[in-house]
């Protein structure tokens, strides 16, 4: 998911997650006996939502029922295109293999994912890594994360990465470059013990 619709996706959950909350919470204590302040939509535990005379109050006006269905258009299609851009797969399924020939091959992406991730997890101080392709079969990008051993140098463990794995899949494939996003974690250890 790309930072915009990360972005865009936390802000739309905390609204409306805040809006609830302010709303349920509200509805609970005057239900629960709380005076509500004389602007508040509710006055009592008895009180109703909408009353009958302000469901109907505008449905005899010409623009009433256009712009409800406006609104509930441009709410429907911004909820499609939140749940689309959510669940929208952003592996990369194959990746275009030059063959020298002007023909091409397709080399399945989760292959090459899976041949990054061992020999990556395979350096030295690497205690386990994980491999996901992005971008376009004809130019993929690599996002690498490695959970490193305690006492290992991350810009050493970068370089072997960088010299080892990226260099072996970027050759093997043909391909021209492979950009990688690196993430680097340490691991948790136990405080260690001087005498």
């Amino acid at each position: 998911m790309s930072a915009v619709l990360r972005v865009v996706n936390r802000v739309l959950l905390g609204l409306v997650g805040l809006v609830l909350v302010v709303l349920g919470g509200s509805v609970l204590a005057v239900g629960l006996g709380v005076n509500p302040p004389s602007w508040w939509i509710h006055d009592g535990k008895d009180d109703v939502l909408l009353s009958d005379s302000e469901r109907t109050h505008w449905r005899d006006d010409g623009w009433w029922w256009p712009t409800v269905i406006a609104v509930l258009a441009v709410l429907l299609l911004l909820a499609l295109w939140w749940l689309t851009a959510v669940l929208r797969r952003r592996r990369l399924t194959e990746v275009l293999v030059d063959t020298g020939d002007g023909e091409g091959a397709l080399l399945r992406g989760r292959a090459l994912e899976t041949v990054l991730t061992s020999e990556a997890a395979s350096m030295d101080g690497v205690q386990r890594a994980h491999t996901h392709l992005t971008g376009r079969r004809a130019a993929p990008e690599a996002r690498v994360r490695l959970l490193l051993e305690p006492h290992v140098d991350p810009g050493t463990a970068l370089t072997d990465l960088t010299a080892q794995a990226l260099t072996h899949a970027r050759e093997s494939a043909g391909l021209a470059s492979l950009p990688a996003e690196v993430r680097l974690r340490a691991a948790k250890h136990r405080a260690e013990r001087v005498s």
